[in-house]
């Protein structure tokens, strides 16, 4: 060998070491010059380290923090040079850990990747591109991949994102004279035709695509893109293509924003439309209303200048009546009845998808479509008089002698048979199953998605986790690190807020906190001041705690408390076996744990009976315990009210939340024998109205805590439901339906305040409350509608929602059930002063649910609204209740 060679080879050593030396020193900067003098060969050994070291910089994040976010700076940088292949470059320059630095360091990347032929750069941008998250940050990296290669643009949302982020200067922080607009900015990037129409297609629209006008007039993108597709920068085509059917697949009305907005500001002519009528009619059946609004107004358009065929007509008016915005259904109507003035010729198709609206459960509406159809039925034939009469049976009563009338002998007869309430089936509790039989299931039962969520699943895992570790804690703790990331778990701030449950517990199993941290939360009371939400979330919180102190222990060889039902709820004889395994085994049960099994043990089955009498014969403190709950008619009791003007002038303004008082009865056995998480029961909390401002989670745990006592269950409820001022906060009421116990003021009150709920969703969950408790027979429909009429009467409760739930419970076939309610609340909302704005709404469902259910009688109030003079929906709906109830 020539001395020129050795010297080249010790030169090249000399490069790899001072490459490997400048990456260990996270001396980013320097590493694009040393790897200009390594060949392939060099590069391949140098990978080969990067790999080594990238492993073992996973070790220091909690010891070593700054040093390893610089190390793998450089070995972002120096991976990206040393990788021959496209697809091991993209894995690498995509890797979770290296995230931090992909935006900062993509220009030191391009650097080093400068030589190399474009059919690589171009196939790390796209592979970089296909990935939604790495796209996003690595945006500058791949563009520059991009514009070196000369390859197309790739359009994909996660470059999308990273690319509108580029226009942020241009935002409503800014003011148009400090910069160029956002117009001339896109007009100078050459990828704006191709990434527009891409943006306009996205599932969830960038953030800064969505600001309104009003928010930010200067850096408003639907005005920017329609002058670039009038300026013929974007293909107008290919906009209006995109936006149509990013519109017709429907989604948030967030994401449609975008679209909705360039379409309307791009003006389509009359023919560009016609060429999208079937997407047009597709919008009016799926699509939120402000998209189906639109496209109603635009084929109403094409309808007046006759460009819209009756079949695409009838197909629209079908989609459209079965909506259920009054607003869409009543326009819908005028367009046909106009469609009809034109050519009466169209009845035949016409007139049956509006007799759709019969089964309407707006009677106006109905109202309005029989109107409709006895105006233009005799320009159908008879097999459509036919179709039509028999979908006049759907009419309500309210009609009938209307359809009668129009329809005579081809009206089907009014069915003879007795009214029949129609009630859910009575929710039986499910059984638990057991926990999982190895540790590989158990690990699969820890990582499931939303394991944490689920009550069910929690416990389920919960209770393996414990009884495999009692068995092997050294394999579960291995199983354990090999399965989770557990970094961040040693910061005890990771529990503090928002945090997994299980991880807790994991975290004491692998030793991850000190003891003394643990015990510290392990033994917390509630302030006395706690919201009810605080103190129920304590109540789960120190389980875990105490969990984590104890698991993998002699101490802590399974839990009571695990559930045995889907409730929440645990089998007295259950509970019986498994205290008297702790007996036998010598082993005091953990005092967390047994309150908890204490609260959940059910008191009114069959077995309960003879448990209490096995509980009794342990000869254990544990068993006297349970033999005492199982024997109190009462163990936990609350009550619910409302401070009124008479004890304090100041409260007028208040709301009901600040009104609320609950108050927890005085039971010394909870107080004295029960861990400090759980003294609250007894009675420890201020009864002042309760102070609670916090963002309400967790709601699906709340109830099995308390899955026998349902009452005081309910009265912890009521706050969240009163303060009303976030979604969800009807969660735990399926819970409440289906547990044990006395049902009382507080249950009614929840109920009451739930079905005024500002979310559709929330009062859905209402309702299914409703009719379950109704089921079980422990609904008292009389006292949630008293309770209904002054909160409907002081506002706390809009007429339109409530009308809106007990429309959406009536319908289900519990007319009955509705009546009883609205019956009681009625009375008190139309007697004495003006009625409430909105009562029109809830006396039409009051009135439909008469006709169907037969109720008679009269109801205080009703004949002085009844008798009023005008139109008004209140009006006409008071008289209608009133025929119904005194026929």
């Amino acid at each position: 060998m020539g001395v020129r060679a050795v010297t080249r080879g010790v030169e090249k050593a000399v490069g790899i070491e001072k490459l490997i030396e400048a990456v260990r020193g996270g001396r980013a900067e320097e590493v694009p010059a040393l790897l200009e003098g390594l060949g392939a060969a060099e590069r391949r050994t140098v990978l080969a380290e990067l790999k080594s070291l990238r492993t073992e910089v996973r070790g220091w994040e909690q010891k070593r923090p700054t040093e390893a976010a610089e190390v793998r700076r450089a070995l972002y940088v120096a991976g990206a040079g040393c990788h021959p292949g496209a697809a091991g470059a993209a894995t690498w320059l995509g890797g979770r850990d290296l995230l931090a630095w992909r935006s900062e360091d993509g220009g030191l990347v391009l650097r080093v990747v400068a030589g190399l032929p474009p059919e690589w750069l171009a196939d790390v941008a796209g592979r970089l591109a296909a990935r939604p998250a790495v796209a996003e940050h690595s945006y500058e990296l791949i563009r520059g991949l991009v514009e070196r290669s000369g390859r197309p643009v790739p359009a994909t949302d996660g470059y999308v994102l990273g690319w509108a982020w580029q226009f942020r200067s241009g935002s409503r922080w800014r003011r148009s004279f400090e910069g160029p607009t956002l117009l001339e900015r896109l007009r100078e990037d050459p990828q704006t035709p191709a990434l527009v129409v891409h943006a306009l297609s996205m599932a969830e629209s960038p953030d800064q695509l969505t600001w309104t006008v009003t928010e930010a007039p200067h850096a408003h993108w639907p005005t920017a893109v329609a002058a670039l597709v009038a300026e013929g920068m974007v293909d107008r085509a290919a906009v209006l293509d995109a936006a149509v059917s990013r519109l017709l697949r429907g989604g948030r009305p967030r994401d449609l924003r975008f679209p909705l907005d360039v379409l309307r500001l791009v003006e389509p002519t009359a023919a560009e439309f016609r060429e999208r009528i079937p997407d047009l009619v597709g919008m009016t059946a799926d699509t939120p209303s402000p998209i189906a609004g639109y496209a109603q107004e635009v084929l109403a358009e094409l309808a007046e200048e006759g460009a819209l065929s009756t079949a695409a007509l009838a197909e629209m008016t079908s989609a459209v009546l079965f909506r259920t915005e009054k607003k869409l259904v009543r326009a819908q109507l005028t367009l046909v009845g106009k469609a009809l003035a034109r050519d009466p010729g169209a009845a035949d198709e016409l007139l049956p998808a509006v007799a759709e609206v019969f089964g309407n459960e707006d009677t106006d509406l109905q109202g309005r479509a029989l109107k409709l159809v006895a105006r233009h039925l005799s320009a159908v034939d008879d097999s459509v008089r036919r179709e039509l009469a028999a979908q006049a049976g759907l009419l309500s009563p309210a009609h009938r002698q209307t359809a009668v009338a129009l329809f005579g002998e081809a009206l089907e007869e009014e069915p003879g048979f007795p009214y029949e309430e129609i009630l859910p089936p009575v929710p039986e509790a499910q059984p638990v199953g057991p926990p999982a039989s190895t540790v590989e299931e158990l690990v699969e039962d820890l990582l499931a998605k939303g394991v944490s969520e689920d009550p069910v699943r929690f416990e389920r895992a919960l209770d393996g986790l414990v009884r495999h570790a009692h068995r092997d804690r050294e394999g579960v703790a291995r199983a354990v690190r090999e399965a989770f990331t557990t970094a961040s778990w040693q910061e005890p701030y990771h529990f503090s807020y928002d945090f997994r449950a299980l991880h807790a517990v994991l975290a004491g199993l692998l030793g991850l906190l000190e003891p003394s941290w643990i015990e510290d939360r392990r033994a917390r009371e509630p302030e006395s001041t706690a919201c009810f939400h605080e103190a129920l979330t304590g109540i789960r919180d120190a389980r875990l705690w105490e969990a984590s102190a104890l698991i993998g222990t002699d101490a802590l060889p399974l839990l009571l408390a695990s559930p045995t039902v889907s409730t929440g709820g645990i089998d007295p004889l259950v509970l019986v076996e498994r205290l008297r395994a702790y007996r036998d085994a010598g082993v005091e049960p953990a005092p967390a744990d047994l309150a908890q099994a204490l609260l959940r043990v059910l008191r009114t089955g069959p077995d309960a009976g003879r448990a209490e009498e096995e509980a009794s014969a342990l000869g254990t403190v544990a068993g006297r315990r349970l033999g005492a709950r199982l024997r109190a008619d009462e163990p936990l009791a609350a009550t619910v009210r409302f401070l009124g003007r008479e004890e304090d002038r100041s409260l007028e303004t208040w709301s009901v939340f600040q009104r609320l008082v609950v108050e927890l009865a005085d039971r010394a056995v909870v107080r004295e024998e029960f861990p400090p998480a759980f003294r609250w029961l007894g009675g420890t909390l201020e009864t002042a109205p309760r102070r609670c401002y916090h963002w309400v989670t967790g709601g699906a745990h709340w109830a099995p805590i308390l899955p026998a006592d349902r009452e005081v269950l309910a009265a912890c409820f009521v706050p969240s439901l009163a303060r009303g001022s976030s979604r969800e906060t009807t969660e735990p009421l399926t819970g409440l339906a289906e547990a044990e116990g006395r049902v009382g003021r507080a249950v009614a009150v929840a109920l009451a305040l739930a079905l005024g709920a500002g979310d559709a969703d929330d009062r859905l969950r209402a309702v299914d409350a409703l009719l379950v408790l109704a089921s079980r027979g422990d609904l008292d429909g009389r006292q949630v509608g008293e309770e209904l009429a002054w909160l409907v009467a002081e506002g706390s409760v809009k007429p339109n929602r409530l009308a809106d739930a007990a429309r959406t419970a009536a319908i289900t076939g519990a007319y009955g059930t509705v009546w009883a309610v609205l019956g009681a609340a009625l009375p008190g909302l139309l007697g004495g002063g003006k009625p409430v704005r909105g009562l029109g709404e809830v006396l039409a469902v009051a009135a439909d649910c008469v006709e169907r259910c037969g109720a008679r009688g009269d109801l205080p109030g009703l004949d002085g609204v009844a008798s009023g003079k005008g139109s008004s929906q209140l009006v006409v709906q008071a008289k209608r209740l009133r025929d119904a109830l005194c026929p």
